[in-house]
């Protein structure tokens, strides 16, 4: 028997960050590999999703071609990941948002797939990556229905997207420690292969 088809959803990929490792660079619009690294992560999702998000503070114009829509932070000055957890879960157009950060361009379909998997198992739950003993609150999804609990929680003073997480008791997807597919290419010196 074969399991039921995933429900649709939408994908934020955040790339609103200052880029202070990198110097205070667009990080998505660096190149690896000969192109900006939201392309990769492009290419990988497209298939997924008829509703790519991306969060970005700046370069808009660079953006726009990778995505379906464009978000930025409700507030000035880079407040951080959970500003654009919100504005995206905000703009989604399906119940679920699958969230990537835009310097993973390793993340594949399989991780993708068994975050959309688990998330069906638990409807209303968010579903984090945990590697090892380490969350990994950027990759994760979440239910739209979440907006509001993540609104009051950032009204309430919380900027960490992990602390903020794990007040939704959230479900947990385990990776090794040493999985490939979460590398985060947020230094230079990881940008040259």
């Amino acid at each position: 028997m074969t399991k039921p088809a995933l429900p649709p959803c939408s994908i934020l990929l955040l790339a609103g960050g200052r880029g202070q490792r990198m110097g205070g660079q667009d990080k998505g619009l660096l190149e690896w590999r000969g192109r900006p690294l939201i392309a990769h992560l492009h290419e990988r999702v497209r298939p997924l999703t008829d509703d790519l998000i991306i969060s970005c503070n700046r370069n808009a114009e660079r953006y726009a071609p990778f995505a379906d829509q464009l978000v930025s932070d409700a507030e000035p000055d880079f407040p951080g990941p959970l500003a654009g957890l919100l504005s995206g879960l905000a703009a989604a157009r399906h119940t679920q948002l699958l969230v990537i950060p835009c310097d993973a361009p390793l993340a594949d379909e399989s991780l993708l797939v068994e975050m959309r998997r688990l998330a069906r198992e638990h409807p209303g739950k968010p579903v984090m990556v945990r590697q090892g003993e380490q969350w990994q609150p950027l990759f994760c999804l979440l239910p739209r229905s979440l907006l509001q609990p993540l609104q009051q929680i950032w009204q309430n003073g919380e900027r960490s997207p992990l602390r903020a997480m794990l007040q939704l008791d959230p479900r947990e997807l385990p990776c090794e420690p040493g999985d490939a597919r979460l590398a985060n290419f947020n230094t230079p010196g990881l940008l040259r292969d």
